[in-house]
């Protein structure tokens, strides 16, 4: 082999080794980035946070193992035309926006994608209530996950008072009739409700408000959840006793430990839909075609970006 090939070669080995390594690191980045908030609040409250929690490289290695699953279950899902809607329901700061961020980061968003609604505008308050949310259902193919979903209206609706007693009640009389539909049509519906306790979502708070990067993720609403846990905490209570339906059960994370959830939740979703691995055909990269006219034009200097890194 000549000297050039060589070099060739362990350029394209240093480059695949980069590649790897970038994957690594977008999850490594989000976990800094949650240690940098426990030493926030360790610096805002007395003490730091000595909880016991999974080995860092068990996390990250079982992590990109489940990963790696997920990205089978997309392909079965294409393949067989699959819908697959999965629920993301909790309070605030329980941990439902991690958990999508690690399902989906792998995964191609044609095929998976996040519907977080914003407040309902005013044409749509005079729609049926599930309106709104029928749009983003998904076609064959197609999973769809929900960062916190219809069940609005039996939580922050009720408590903040959003919707009026016959609404409510409405939403339970037919809340089973319309998942029953949807499941009768061929969707697979699965619901989540993240749990954590109040210190918990105090202690995560507080991350927050001292965390400049993490500030926008506060709202009114939520300074307002915090007033009114007890009340949530019933409204939470009569959701789950009035919609756990054999057809579309309610399944419960424990959320306090962040890791433990990510992984309990994928591992538990992979569980619920029976995928199979697809074999691929071989992929081969064809040659490169050169044409002997052909001639790069350079590019404009002011129009490089510059190389400040």
């Amino acid at each position: 082999m000549s000297v050039n090939k060589i070099k060739q070669r362990a350029d394209y080995e240093r480059r695949i080794q980069e590649d790897l390594l970038d994957s690594f690191d977008e999850e490594l980045e989000m976990e800094i980035d949650d240690d940098r908030m426990n030493a926030l609040i360790a610096e805002a409250t007395t003490a730091a946070c000595e909880t016991p929690g999974l080995d860092r490289h068990f996390y990250f290695k079982e992590l990109f193992r489940l990963q790696g699953e997920l990205v089978k279950l997309q392909d079965w899902v294409v393949h067989k035309k699959l819908k697959v809607v999965v629920l993301f329901e909790g309070r605030d700061a329980a941990g439902k926006g991690g958990v999508i961020k690690r399902i989906t980061q792998r995964l191609n968003p044609r095929v998976c994608r996040v519907a977080a609604l914003p407040a309902p505008s005013e044409r749509e308050r005079t729609q049926w209530y599930f309106q709104r949310y029928v749009s983003h259902l998904p076609a064959g193919g197609e999973i769809v996950l929900f960062d916190r979903s219809w069940y609005n209206r039996a939580g922050v609706e009720k408590v903040m008072e959003f919707c009026s007693d016959e609404d409510y009640e409405e939403f339970f009389r037919t809340v089973p009739e319309f998942e029953k539909m949807l499941i009768r049509s061929g969707i697979i519906l699965i619901k989540y409700w993240f749990s954590i306790t109040d210190d918990e979502q105090e202690m995560r708070f507080k991350m927050r408000i001292h965390d400049p990067l993490k500030q926008w993720k506060l709202s009114p609403m939520d300074m307002e959840s915090r007033r009114n846990w007890e009340r949530y905490t019933k409204a939470k209570e009569i959701m789950l006793e009035r919609t756990h339906i054999p057809e579309a059960p309610w399944w419960i994370i424990e959320a306090v430990d962040k890791k433990k959830a990510r992984l309990n939740c994928i591992h538990h979703l992979l569980s619920h839909v029976a995928y199979e691995e697809i074999e691929r055909d071989p992929v081969a990269l064809p040659e490169r075609v050169y044409n002997p006219d052909y001639l790069r034009n350079p590019v404009p200097r002011e129009m490089i970006v510059p190389a400040i890194y």
